[in-house]
């Protein structure tokens, strides 16, 4: 073998030699900015898509638009974190302001809902074929990325996630809202809340004087039930929450809650006292649980202008009542599709409610049924929101309601029918909804009280889900 090793090496040193000069390493290969599509999920009639941008140049990607074509027969409906613009079967999806910056080897996505069977066909990021190419030097001039952001959504220094932040949930998660305050539940301190529970909403900040203004502190009559706890209490209860993996959110509302945020004004007092508060007390976020009126419009501005402050780890959550995510037009439903972008969880109420509409829209589902909360469910689903983005908010047994008392085995069986297609009642969704967040519960005190049924119940029953 030695000769012939001898010969190969002689002919290169000889075509090296003829060569010369003219013998240079060729440039390695720089892909480009990449788009992958996938269906997420398929149910016959329709389908959900999702499409990831990829950097994989060695420069910023500072806005993008990408294009497809769908077939005759297959329409978009619903979609998120992109704008979208349509002539006919051609569809643009463009960057929102959060979403617009992609650093070499990074990614961003974005989805939507589609009617018929087709899928995409022709798709053009930026001008180039989606699966790589030489993009043009600067995007297509119809869709250039925004010189300035809106004045009321003003991006964090470090652009967001696609997909809203977590603040260090698991993607299952439990939710409960502690009470300070004395009521028949039992008293407990923030320290004792029990480890099942991922999230806890405070219940609740109150108004002032000031519209918009928030305003905190542990109230007297818990503090004298409990035999002394202050405010300094709270604030090391939070720090040992934080401790054990658990989130702490401050709730806005109640059923006697009377903040009010109707005017620019008010929405700029809201965030600069939230931001406050949450500073002060270590909250990781705010829940909006307002049952006495809301206006969209500015409430969107407030959030975002908190978020702003606090950035881009803030959670945001709300807790409707199943009468106010009947219509997207509604008050609440539409805040929640507003800001989307920077929403973490919508954990509607699922009771006190009556007999109510599904999304099939076909017949009146009575509460404390499974029916009932997989069709209620549904509507949020169906209508923008994703998985991740709805939770199911139920009483924690006797004394926690007036009605839609649910055994803690039917939220069970309602998040295996919305997660997986099993064990559903007489009505089952037209699809599955794996990333479905979770359940919440009014709430830790009455659970403990009741011998903590819910928690134990549904908490490990969150692990199992895919």
């Amino acid at each position: 073998m030695k000769p012939a090793r001898s010969l190969v090496l002689s002919l290169v040193t000889a075509l090296a030699a003829t060569l010369g000069a003219a013998w240079v390493a060729l440039p390695a290969f720089a892909a480009g900015p990449t788009a992958s599509f996938v269906k997420t999920a398929d149910w016959g009639s329709g389908w959900e898509g999702k499409y990831t941008i990829t950097n994989g140049g060695g420069s910023t990607i500072n806005g993008w638009s990408l294009v497809f074509d769908l077939p005759s027969g297959t329409t978009v409906g619903s979609y998120w974190d992109a704008t979208l613009s349509s002539a006919g079967q051609r569809h643009t999806f463009t960057n929102r302001s959060w979403n617009g910056t992609v650093a070499p080897g990074a990614s961003v996505s974005f989805g939507f809902l589609a009617s018929g069977s087709g899928a995409p066909t022709g798709c053009q990021l930026n001008g180039a074929p989606c699966g790589g190419g030489t993009p043009p030097t600067t995007p297509p001039p119809t869709t250039p990325p925004p010189t300035t952001p809106p004045p009321t959504t003003p991006p964090p220094t470090t652009p967001p996630p696609t997909d809203p932040p977590t603040g260090g949930l698991p993607k299952h998660s439990l939710t409960g809202y502690w009470h300070n305050f004395d009521n028949p539940a039992v008293e407990l301190r923030l320290r004792d809340v029990p480890t099942a529970y991922d999230l806890v909403a405070v219940a609740f900040a109150e108004a002032t004087t000031t519209p918009g203004a928030l305003t905190f502190g542990v109230d007297p009559g818990l503090s004298a039930a409990l035999g002394g706890y202050t405010d300094a209490d709270f604030t090391a209860d939070v720090r040992t929450l934080h401790s054990r993996g658990q989130r702490v959110i401050l709730s806005v509302g109640g059923e006697t809650g009377r903040v009010t945020v109707n005017d620019a004004a008010s929405a700029t007092v809201f965030a600069d006292t939230a931001a406050a508060l949450i500073a002060r007390y270590g909250f990781d976020g705010i829940d909006i649980d307002l049952e006495n009126g809301l206006n969209p419009t500015y409430m969107a501005q407030a959030l975002r202008a908190l978020r702003a402050k606090i950035g881009p780890g803030l959670i945001i959550a709300m807790a409707p009542q199943t009468i106010d995510m009947q219509n997207p037009a509604g008050g609440y439903f539409k805040l929640a599709l507003d800001i989307r972008d920077i929403l973490t969880v919508v954990n509607t109420q699922f009771y006190n409610s009556g007999a109510m509409l599904g999304c099939d829209q076909n017949a009146a589902y009575g509460q404390g049924t499974v029916n009932f909360i997989v069709a209620l469910a549904c509507i949020q689903l169906e209508a923008g929101l994703r998985p991740d983005q709805v939770g199911l908010g139920l009483p924690a047994g006797p004394g926690a309601a007036g009605g839609g008392i649910v055994a803690p085995s039917v939220v069970n069986a309602a998040l295996d029918c919305l997660a997986r297609g099993t064990n559903c009642g007489s009505f089952r969704p037209p699809r599955t909804y794996p990333g479905i967040r979770g359940a919440m519960t009014w709430s830790v005190n009455w659970d403990v009280s009741n011998g903590n049924g819910f928690a134990r119940t549904v908490a490990p029953h969150l692990d199992t889900l895919p």
